[in-house]
């Protein structure tokens, strides 16, 4: 595909971008939990999501960049595990803890969208063929 490593790079933006936006809201304790901010109280805590995106995304952009084949099959890991991460914290997040049910707000969809973009992107690179 012709754009697809301008659409991965735009997505791993985006998929940074969206760490900042509110992702679950727990209406019993009130509380908005979002990428940066994972903790609910002293003894749950979800940590900060946005170190693990944004590191595999910095890697990621940058075997974009690259054009050589090595570059292109190394990412297809990196994707893969950008996109388990973010699996990992739709199940995480979502999921109810002692009849507490959190609502589950549009970012969190879009975390799993802009990393499954991520990892089609990472499947179609362009490189000229010898």
């Amino acid at each position: 595909m012709k754009y697809s490593q301008l659409i991965g790079i735009a997505a791993v933006l985006a998929l940074i971008g969206i760490c900042f936006l509110p992702w679950v809201y727990v209406p019993n304790i009130e509380i908005t939990l979002s990428g940066i901010n994972g903790r609910v109280n002293d003894h749950l805590s979800f940590g900060r999501q946005i170190i693990p995106h944004s590191f595999l995304g910095t890697i990621a952009i940058i075997f974009f960049l690259i054009p050589k084949v090595w570059a292109k099959r190394i990412n297809v890991f990196i994707g893969f595990i950008n996109l388990s991460w973010a699996i990992k914290n739709y199940i995480i997040f979502s999921m109810c803890r002692q009849i507490i049910c959190p609502e589950k707000l549009i970012a969190l969809y879009l975390l799993i969208l802009f990393a499954l973009i991520i990892q089609i992107c990472t499947l179609l690179p362009k490189l000229k063929v010898q």
